[in-house]
């Protein structure tokens, strides 16, 4: 639904440039931001840095896992000799630790998040300049992001180029792989435990 409404502003703001064509005095460039972040050195340096925090995120959660299968397994073979009471209080206890790894798995994805948007902020502040300044240079009245393209040139890298240049960073050759930073969320292993069920 969001990429959609995307396409339908971008072809809003499109449909609008083209209107003002007619003048003159509009030139249309696109550029790719996720690319030109690629091609940074400090892309390294962030996607090492979310890796890493991802990393211990993971091994959290695992240990958390862990020691909830090992409570399980207990459970299961005490179980038969527990009085109602005490059989209570482990399922209690279970199903605590249950909610718990669920809610540390939802804080460890906004964490991630968090992290990537504060690692990026000043990364994107930075080439949002560069666009500036290359787009004044070079007399472009508009830039629109690549995503947002519903048709263009197939070489329509000429202004990322300039952009990646004006940033001191040599290009990359045409088709030579790169990679961004980004997020790996960390994923709790597959459960094996019997869900606890209260004695009725």
């Amino acid at each position: 639904m969001n990429k959609l409404k995307s396409l339908l502003v971008a072809a809003f703001l499109l449909v609008s440039v083209a209107s003002f064509a007619q003048t003159g005095n509009v030139k249309i460039g696109y550029t790719n931001a996720n690319y030109i972040i690629s091609q940074l050195p400090e892309s390294r340096q962030i996607e090492s840095d979310l890796k890493a925090h991802s990393s211990q995120l993971e091994k959290e959660l695992q240990n958390k896992y862990k020691d909830y299968q090992t409570k399980v397994e207990a459970y299961k073979k005490g179980a038969p000799t527990m009085t109602d009471v005490v059989r209570a209080d482990r399922e209690k206890e279970l199903t605590t630790l249950q909610a718990s790894i669920e809610e540390f798995q939802r804080n460890a994805d906004a964490s991630l998040q968090k992290k990537e948007q504060a690692a990026l902020e000043p990364v994107m502040s930075k080439i949002q300049k560069a666009i500036d300044e290359v787009a004044k240079e070079n007399g472009y009245t508009h830039i629109f992001t690549a995503e947002a393209l519903l048709y263009g040139p197939e070489d329509g890298n000429n202004f990322t180029d300039l952009v990646l240049k004006k940033m001191g960073v040599t290009p990359a050759p045409k088709g030579a792989a790169s990679t961004s930073p980004s997020a790996v969320t960390p994923k709790p292993a597959a459960s094996t435990a019997t869900p606890v069920k209260k004695k009725k």
